[in-house]
Parts: C-alpha cells; structure tokens; sequence
C-alpha cells in the first residue's frame, strides 16, 4: 500500500480492524471477463544509466516547515516503498540501509525492515546509524519521528502525490534531499516521457467504463470504496475510465462500501489491489461482500488488479501502472 495519502486515511480504520482481529478483456462498458486479470507490474526498478554522485551539504524544505541539512548520503532510509523506488532509480540504492515494509520490488527485499505494519520504529532505524531518513507526511508515530531527529539525524519529509501532475514535484523534492538535482530533472524527464507514450495508446472515443477502486482487507474487516480523494481518480482518468465513485459524488477518499453506495456508483470494472483480492478469497469472496454482485462489474466478475506496492506511488513506475490499467480496461479495444 502506498504510503502517502491512502495510508492517512486508513491507518484509523486498520488500527480498530487488526485490535478486533488480532492479525493484519475487452474494452467498453459492461464487458465481461471471467476472472480477474493481475496487472504484470515488474517487481524490479530500473535506475538511471548514468546517475550524478551527490553534490553535498545542501539544504532543503521539508514538507513539515521545517530547514533540513543534509551533510552525507552514505546511509539513506527511506520510510516508504514510494520513496525507496525513487532513491533506487536515481542510481542510490548502494547507500539505502533498510526499508518500509511496503518496499517489495526486488532490488530492496533483503533490507532489513524498520517499520511495523504503518508504524516506524525509531530504535530500529537509529541502530542502523543512518545519515538521512526521508519521511512521509504520515509517517508516524509523532514519537518515533521526533526520537530521529532529537538523535541528530537529518529528516525530510516529502510532500505526497495524489495525481499524475505530482510526480514531477515528488521526484524533484528526493533528488534535491540526496544532492543529485541534475539527475532528478532527468529522472523526471524520463517518466513524463513514458508516461505520455502511454496515454497515446488510450482508445479515443467510444463508452469509457466506469470504474470503482475498493480497497478490501479480508483479514481486518475492512471494505472501503474510494472516493474523489482515494489518489486512484487521475490514474483511471489518464486511462480512458471514469472513476465510479467519484463521479457517484463520493468528494472524500474512502467511504465504507455499502449497497447503496456501489448501486449509485455502477461501476462497470473494479479495481483492486492483488493482495487486498487475495485477502478476501479472489473474486469468489469479493463478489460476496454486500452490494458487488449486484453491479455490472460484479455480475461479470469483471476485475482488475495492480500490485500494492505501485498502484499509487506516483513515481518512476507510474508509466507501467497506467499502461497494465489500460491494458486491462481495454485490452483487444484498443
């Protein structure tokens, strides 16, 4: 799950859920597909051919306020699987210590891991003896974020990504914090370039299907239809789809899923994150959560998915994201 504007507004409801339970086609409208077509996101990054050595000390804006001094990137700890994806691309990997656990593309599996479901654990980071920490606005707790920079540690917080226009300005904020500007203008070059040879592929014209992202977690009880504000609207736009529900009038990011709610959204395909599918049982225990068999998309088991770790990262990979979106939202329409 990416951590930046979808963990914010779940943490509340993942934290009540795991206490109760004690463990964490074709194009067009209304096509059918008879199972659930899994998105082929690559689980490598791939770095710029040439990165720049960091250019050091430089002092950079946190997205907290606050002034930060960054003297060494020799041991870097990015708390996010979003953040780490960047670091790795911009040709840093070699310095990156540890990891979020939402770091699952290969190049980082074998880092040792400092966060505990959405929780950072200060001690396990300090031990790591890190020169740079990079934060998300919701990286919490509070406590553990000040117990970092109460240790002397220079930490960055880096404004989130809610839609396609975002990624430049994400990209730009970690390659200013390592002192490697020249290759974050090329990085960011690189991505918008891929991102828009994607969207040239969308099929003009014609219905577009709608689309409802649920965010579904089996094990904890928690059945979420995103909203407006879900981070998921800009991708399913730039696809050639409409998002269900915000176009049913859902303004926030998450409303929990009701019959009602599906019934006003009638999406015509869901979109589900792998693991959030698999917790419910695939599309046999999806279809059973109240409310989805009776849309179109339910009625035609007509799903597609894209794996936690990138859907809403908003990063170097968005390229790929979006083109497996549009792949499985058109396919041979194309």
């Amino acid at each position: 799950m990416r951590r930046t504007r979808l963990v914010g507004a779940l943490t509340a409801a993942l934290a009540l859920a795991l206490t109760a339970t004690g463990c964490g086609g074709t194009g067009g409208a209304g096509a059918a597909a008879p199972a659930a077509k899994t998105a082929a996101a690559p689980d490598r990054v791939e770095p710029l051919a040439a990165p720049a050595a960091p250019r050091l000390p430089v002092t950079v804006r946190s997205a907290d306020g606050r002034t930060v001094t960054v003297a060494s990137t020799e041991r870097i700890v990015p708390l996010s699987g979003s953040l780490s994806e960047i670091v790795f691309t911009l040709g840093l990997g070699d310095r990156v210590v540890a990891r979020d656990i939402t770091a699952t593309f290969e190049q980082a599996t074998d880092l040792p891991v400092v966060t505990r479901a959405h929780d950072v654990s200060a001690e396990s980071v300090l031990s790591l003896r890190p020169t740079l920490v990079l934060a998300e606005a919701t990286t919490g707790p509070a406590e553990a974020v000040a117990q970092i920079r109460d240790a002397g540690i220079p930490l960055v917080v880096v404004a989130p990504a809610r839609e396609l226009p975002d990624v430049d300005a994400r990209i730009d904020a970690v390659a200013a914090a390592l002192g490697v500007p020249g290759s974050g203008t090329e990085l960011r070059r690189r991505t918008q370039e891929r991102i828009a040879t994607v969207r040239e592929g969308v099929p003009a014209g014609g219905a577009r299907p709608r689309v409802a992202f649920l965010y579904v977690r089996g094990s904890a009880a928690v059945y979420l239809l995103g909203g407006a504000e879900s981070g998921a609207s800009s991708l399913l736009e730039a696809a050639g789809a409409i998002d269900a529900g915000k176009e049913s009038g859902l303004t926030k990011d998450f409303t929990p899923i009701t019959s009602e709610a599906l019934a006003q959204a009638a999406p015509d395909a869901l979109l589900v994150m792998s693991k959030g599918l698999a917790s419910v049982g695939g599309i046999d225990g999806l279809v059973k959560i109240p409310g989805v068999a009776e849309t179109p998309a339910g009625a035609a088991r007509r799903v597609v998915t894209v794996d936690d770790g990138v859907l809403l990262n908003y990063g170097p990979r968005t390229d790929r994201v979006l083109a497996s979106l549009v792949d499985q939202l058109h396919g041979e329409g194309r």
